[in-house]
């Protein structure tokens, strides 16, 4: 296990790609949900916009795509979509047992681009519940992911310097948002090793 007490005074998590396997089930459910409404929504591109909040990766696609929609219902569908598949999510081994690791040794935070509930749900899902001093979802800021204000809320809520922060992330915007921030971040695309 590495260690992360001597060099950071917190660690802050990512939710969706980081702590759980989750994008392949938002992809699917995202491209089913666009599709009802004539909205094409590439799996690159998905990736691309990972961190981003639902209502304005539809927003952006809608305008690009010359279709008018209500955003916020879209997002709502495209969640229940996803949520009827939730049985299926499997955790992030090696990114969970960090946390687990960490328990009682530094604070620690989920800072996520995901709405409140779907959140809870797959922290619960893979067993983390008890594990988080502080989870912060998009409704907890106005500017979101590569914006730092998820990360910094993060750390202020576990009042600890954001520059003493570690983030685990699996996604570019995620990246500059911490780098934004002034915290070290970690590629759980390529998880650490001891």
């Amino acid at each position: 296990m590495k260690d992360y007490t001597s060099q950071y005074d917190a660690l802050i998590f990512d939710c969706d790609g980081t702590l759980t396997d989750s994008m392949p089930l938002h992809y699917v459910a995202w491209r089913d949900t666009m599709a009802g409404y004539g909205i094409v929504f590439a799996e690159d591109r998905f990736y691309a916009m990972g961190g981003m909040p639902s209502e304005k990766i539809i927003e952006i696609l809608a305008v690009e795509q010359g279709v008018s929609i209500d955003a916020d219902r879209a997002a709502i569908e495209k969640e229940a979509v996803f949520e009827s598949m939730m049985e299926r999510l499997e955790m992030k081994a090696e990114i969970c047992q960090i946390a687990r690791d960490h328990v009682g040794k530094l604070p620690m935070a989920v800072a996520s681009g995901g709405i409140r509930p779907i959140v809870d749900r797959q922290i619960l899902q893979v067993g983390l519940d008890k594990v988080f001093d502080v989870i912060v979802t998009a409704e907890d800021t106005e500017k979101h992911k590569p914006e730092p204000d998820v990360f910094l809320k993060a750390a202020e809520q576990l009042k600890v310097d954001p520059s003493r922060c570690l983030v685990f992330e699996d996604s570019e915007l995620g990246f500059t948002a911490a780098q934004r921030a002034g915290m070290d971040w970690v590629d759980v695309r390529t998880p650490p090793t001891a």
